[in-house]
């Protein structure tokens, strides 16, 4: 069934039974394979045992402050889209230990981690969550002050992307440009397909070390049809986006809406938890805590992961600057949307919706940004 030998850019077809095949030859190069599984009815990113804890035939439906599962395509693996979880607590866990002191006869001794952080394959990455991977990429492990425990773990992964054919309601990843199609930054991608009543995959080779990967999997040049076929669905997934979101002039129209009042009508409805920075691929706002032992002969620096919707977050000298929900929603929404612009030279949102379905209340990104322009349109004064 090999053809060819494949290189970057090279396109072939994979039966759907080989996908343990391409697990096994991960876990054989010393990958350790997370992805997409089901835990007492959760949809979660884990390590996995084989194809068969991916969440096969199921589907995931996502509405503003509300997400479940439920049957889809029989025998399709990748049905469900995103959860809760993202593939940043593989790349930035959310409690890490960074140095341990230890009293000794001479005094204290700092002792750093010598492990070296598991080299992860990937498996299921959606093209928005490939393109939050590059938007953390940029600030930290290719910023001013790269962070060194997530540029090791980076370093060594690798990324096998799945191509969007089925986009969700909450979904706006064509808005931003990060999706439904994965376009870089994989080592294979795959579309999920059926030939004939056959299962398959259209993989995409990315890189070297996807090539090679290739490889060693029985596979099959894919002709111009199965490229088409593949491209159609992608293309359709676009067009039948659950949501869009207005990008144009976006950055300047935040900076000029500070005082919009349709701020206060947002506030009005947040209930300050976090959970949307909380499910953010792209956020990564942490803080420091030394937790001492019982005998006070060892602490530990511990960094955990932080939300900028809790008072201490932006507590400083004598309080905290951001006492209101107001301010502290207005201030994740324009960094999000317009301050990460100027800071890292992107945005911080990728489309994915999972603060949309994550939110208790139902807010919306994209309807908010759209209330805000109709705010600042009514209130401004005609030319």
């Amino acid at each position: 069934m090999v053809s060819e030998q494949p290189e970057v850019g090279s396109r072939a077809v994979v039966a759907a039974e080989d996908l343990q095949r391409l697990l096994d030859i991960l876990k054989d190069r010393g990958y350790t394979v997370v992805g997409p599984a089901v835990r007492d009815g959760d949809l979660v990113l884990e390590e996995l045992d084989g194809a068969g804890d991916l969440p096969r035939g199921l589907k995931d439906e996502a509405a503003p402050g509300a997400y479940r599962l439920t049957p889809g395509e029989e025998g399709r693996f990748f049905g469900i889209r995103v959860g809760q979880e993202s593939w940043k607590k593989f790349f930035l866990p959310p409690t890490l230990d960074i140095m341990e002191a230890r009293r000794e006869a001479g005094g204290w001794r700092l002792v750093l981690p010598g492990q070296a952080p598991p080299r992860f394959a990937c498996v299921g990455v959606r093209a928005c969550d490939l393109a939050a991977i590059g938007v953390q990429d940029r600030t930290l492990r290719h910023g001013l002050h790269p962070d060194a425990d997530y540029a090791a773990r980076r370093e060594g992964a690798f990324l096998v992307a799945v191509h969007c054919t089925d986009p969700g309601r909450t979904c706006f990843c064509a808005s931003m440009g990060t999706g439904p199609q994965a376009v870089g930054g994989f080592d294979l991608a795959l579309t999920e397909l059926r030939q004939g009543g056959r299962q398959v995959f259209l993989v995409e080779v990315g890189s070297a070390a996807g090539a090679e990967v290739l490889a060693a999997l029985p596979h099959q040049a894919a002709d111009g049809s199965v490229v088409e076929e593949a491209a159609a669905l992608i293309a359709r997934a676009a067009a039948d986006m659950g949501r869009t979101l207005e990008t144009s002039g976006l950055k300047d129209f935040f900076y000029a809406n500070y005082q919009n009042p349709h701020w206060e009508q947002v506030a009005g409805r947040c209930l300050s938890c976090g959970n949307c920075a909380l499910v953010c691929p792209t956020c990564f706002c942490h803080s420091f805590e030394d937790v001492p032992d019982l005998s006070g002969d060892a602490v530990v620096r511990r960094r955990r992961q932080d939300v900028c919707f809790t008072l201490d977050h932006s507590y400083l000298h004598g309080g905290s600057i951001r006492v209101s929900p107001l301010s502290r929603y207005r201030q994740w929404l324009t960094h999000k949307l317009a301050a990460w612009q100027d800071q890292f030279g992107c945005s911080g949102c990728v489309g994915c919706g999972r603060c949309i379905a994550w939110c208790p209340v139902g807010i919306d990104l994209t309807r908010e940004v759209a209330a805000l322009r109709e705010s600042d349109a009514e209130t401004s004064p005609n030319p």
